[in-house]
């Protein structure tokens, strides 16, 4: 395919290509320029490509331009499409990618997932939708009280498959498939085509063109690795000092607890940061994304919860303050900078007990890392994050503790009635990962981003989701309390 390939010369509607060139995107990356004239014609579509290489539009793009010309009438708790993703932050971007498409050629939609009320996807449903983007656990849940048919579905979306397969989804993605049409158009995008991922090509694609847009492991050529060897106190001042810079950065950490404990830590000594894990209420998680997305917060602080999925403009950095379990984990984390050919840095932290698997970590994802012994005083530091470290305001626990009020003139006694006895392990705060896994009777492969709470208690929408401190100065001290130097293979919590 020709470089200067446009998405006219691919098939794409001018009306749809006159809204990416609004949206500045006028050069179609390499998985869309070999995906689009496959999927605009109907056929099913295998695609792989990494994270960050333009997925999502490959196959918004063909959905939106093929429902427009079909025309079919919308009708009542039975959408025209469907695409399942695997965690609500991927589902709420790519409803927000969708939406200029889908206002300028007038079709509706709907997210669909847990951790919040149903109601309101139910009302939705009930008024006709034409798209559902939706997390398999509440879909199952909203099929299971027959709120939603899929018998009318003509375009199924698998984003994220892997990760799908990696969460435990597939029992539940294979059920909610078999309720779809055969003779519906199937497009399955992924960053890894392994024996999970095959499973559903080989039961639920037709014949698919199979495009592969670039190696599994090839790393961005935009993208600098570091590994910095620190001392087990010299890790925080390090973190410290590169998240102080100005600019974005993200740092995952391997546990619930790590992101937010480091969180508070960052806050306490001058770094804004909102933290991002499987413990936060929906609202919660969207709140820290929007302090994220609008530079209120210049550093987010996640688990593994947001290494797929997630894109923000103009991450300089991100920071591996423990090294990943899995290679794949290693890509998929770093992917969240260097996106769309902008530079990025990644760092990993590797203390004494870890070196020899972060070596084989490195290896496996096939990158080539520069690696240094450092402390905070050292000028690698500011060539890997350049600026000056000046002090931010920390995000105000009263900002992220806030919750939206109930409507005005609603009672307690007015709201839903809770759902039976027998229904309450489904209950809506409780991520799809949990639900699908206790469904499935198997708690799913690396439930951080969804693993049961301690007496199936829904988590209040107004949990504390970051904290402050009195200080307010950017500062190096305090490095003991910070004291996530696991080992790499160590399982997530």
């Amino acid at each position: 395919m020709s470089t200067d390939t446009s998405f006219t010369d691919l098939g794409v509607p001018r009306p749809l290509v006159q809204i990416l060139a609004k949206l500045g995107i006028t050069t179609p990356t390499p998985i869309q320029a070999a995906t689009l004239p496959d999927s605009l014609s109907g056929r099913d579509v295998l695609g792989r490509g990494r994270t960050g290489s333009g997925k999502t539009y490959a196959f918004l793009l063909p959905l939106v331009a093929r429902l427009s010309e079909s025309r079919t009438p919308r009708r009542s708790g039975r959408p025209r499409a469907l695409i399942l993703a695997p965690t609500r932050e991927l589902v709420n971007q790519i409803d927000e990618a969708l939406a200029p498409l889908a206002a300028a050629n007038g079709l509706t939609r709907v997210t669909v997932f847990g951790g919040v009320g149903q109601n309101p996807q139910v009302a939705a449903l009930r008024r006709g939708v034409d798209v559902v983007i939706a997390c398999p656990g509440r879909l199952e849940d909203l099929m299971g009280q027959r709120h939603v048919d899929l018998g009318s579905v003509e375009i199924t979306v698998l984003d994220e498959a892997d990760h799908m397969a990696d969460l435990g989804f597939l029992p539940g993605v294979r059920r909610i498939m078999d309720t779809t049409p055969r003779r519906g158009q199937r497009m399955l995008f992924s960053a890894t085509l392994d024996a999970g991922v095959d499973v559903l090509v080989k039961r639920f694609l037709s014949d698919p063109a199979t495009h592969q847009a670039d190696s599994a492991q090839s790393p961005v050529s935009t993208m600098t690795h570091h590994v910095l060897h620190v001392s087990h106190d010299g890790r925080l001042p390090v973190l410290l000092d590169l998240t102080a810079a100005p600019g974005r950065s993200v740092v995952f950490t391997r546990t619930k607890h790590g992101a937010k404990k480091l969180a508070k830590q960052l806050n306490a000594s001058g770094v804004s940061a909102v933290e991002l894990h499987g413990n936060l209420s929906q609202s919660a998680r969207t709140r820290n994304m929007s302090l994220f997305h609008s530079g209120a917060a210049s550093t987010l602080v996640a688990t593994d919860i947001a290494a797929r999925g997630i894109h923000v403009d103009d991450v300089g950095i991100v920071i591996h303050a423990d090294p990943p379990v899995e290679h794949k984990a290693y890509l998929h984390r770093s992917g969240r900078t260097a996106r769309a050919g902008a530079d990025g840095v990644v760092v990993t932290l590797m203390t004494d007990d870890q070196v020899r698997d972060v070596r084989d970590l490195t290896r496996l994802a096939g990158v080539s890392a520069t690696t240094t012994r450092v402390n905070a005083t050292h000028p690698l530091l500011a060539e890997l994050a350049p600026g000056p470290r000046v002090p931010t305001s920390p995000i105000s626990s009263r900002v992220a503790e806030s919750s939206p009020r109930p409507p005005a003139g609603r009672s307690r006694q007015q709201r839903p009635a809770a759902r039976p006895a027998a229904r309450r392990s489904a209950a809506p705060a409780q991520s799809d990962t949990a639900r699908s896994g206790r469904r499935d009777g198997a708690a799913p492969a690396g439930g951080e981003s969804g693993r049961p709470r301690r007496n199936n208690r829904p988590r209040r929408a107004g949990s504390t989701t970051t904290h402050t401190s009195s200080s307010s100065g950017y500062r190096t001290g305090g490095a003991a309390a910070f004291s996530a130097g696991s080992r790499v293979g160590s399982r997530q919590r």
